[in-house]
C-alpha cells in the first residue's frame, strides 16, 4: 500500500502521560504506561526510579505508582530497590531474540489463518486503533505508540479465538524491548512503521493470505532491530 507521508516531527524528550479520569482506575493505567515506556526503552534497565518521581510525571499521587510498579515486580519487569525504589530489570539479546522467534512462530500462521476465517466487521473494529497508532506516530508519542500497537495486536490475535495464545504473546510483549523506537522517531521512519497495520487490515479484509503473510513478516522482522539499536 503506498503510504502518504507527513513530515516527521521534531523529537521531543520522553515523557509518560498525565493521567487523569477516577483515582480508581489509576493503577491500571499507570501500569499500561509504565509498561510501555519499559518496551519503548523510555525506562532503561539498570536504572532506578523512585514511586515520587515517576508519580509528578504523571501528574497523580505515589501511591497508585508504587503499586502499579509492585505489579510489574511480580510480572519480572522490575526489581524493588529498598529505600530507594524500582530497578528495571535487564533483558539478554539472547532472551530478546527468543521472545522475537516464539513470537514470529505464532503470530505469523495464526494471522495468516485470519485472512479466511475473521469476520470483515470484526476486522473493522480494529482500524481505530491501526489508525490510533499511525496519529501517535505522528505525534511522535511513543508510550501511545506501544500502547495502541499492543491493542492492536492482541485484539487481531483474539479473533483466532484462542485466549491462551492471546496471553502468552501478551506476556511476550511485555517482556520485549524496543530501545530503537526513539531513533527511528527522528529518522522520520516511525510513520511508515505505524502505517503498515492499516496495509495488514487491508490485506486481510481482501483474504489476500500471500499478502498477509509478507506484512506479518515484514512488521515482526522490524521488532529484532528495534530493540537491538540501543
Amino acid at each position: 500500500m503506498a503510504a502518504q507521508h507527513t513530515s516527521a516531527p521534531a523529537a521531543v524528550a520522553p515523557a509518560l502521560p498525565s493521567l487523569g479520569g477516577k483515582k480508581s482506575s489509576y493503577r491500571e493505567r499507570v501500569a499500561d504506561a509504565l509498561r510501555a515506556a519499559l518496551i519503548a526503552g523510555e525506562l532503561r534497565p539498570g536504572e532506578v526510579y523512585s514511586a515520587p518521581t515517576l508519580a509528578a510525571r504523571f501528574g497523580v499521587s505515589a501511591t497508585p505508582v508504587r503499586e502499579a510498579m509492585l505489579d510489574l515486580v511480580k510480572e519480572g519487569l522490575v526489581d524493588t530497590v529498598p529505600n530507594k525504589g524500582f530497578r528495571v530489570t535487564a533483558v539478554s539479546e539472547k532472551q530478546l531474540d527468543e521472545y522475537t522467534h516464539i513470537r514470529a512462530l505464532i503470530e505469523i500462521p495464526t494471522v495468516v489463518d485470519l485472512a479466511k476465517t475473521a469476520d470483515p466487521l470484526s476486522l473493522e473494529a480494529l482500524r481505530p486503533a491501526a489508525r490510533e497508532i499511525v496519529r501517535a506516530a505522528v505525534a511522535g508519542d511513543l508510550i501511545a505508540y506501544v500502547e495502541a500497537d499492543t491493542r492492536f495486536h492482541l485484539g487481531l490475535l483474539a479473533l483466532a479465538g484462542n485466549a491462551h495464545l492471546v496471553e502468552v504473546v501478551g506476556d511476550l510483549r511485555k517482556r520485549s524491548r524496543l530501545y530503537g523506537l526513539t531513533a527511528l522517531l527522528e529518522a522520520g521512519r516511525l510513520l511508515s512503521s505505524a502505517e503498515e497495520h492499516l496495509e495488514l487490515l487491508d490485506a486481510l479484509t481482501a483474504r489476500d493470505g500471500d499478502a498477509v503473510h509478507e506484512v506479518m513478516t515484514r512488521h515482526l522482522g522490524h521488532v529484532r532491530s528495534l530493540w537491538a539499536a540501543k
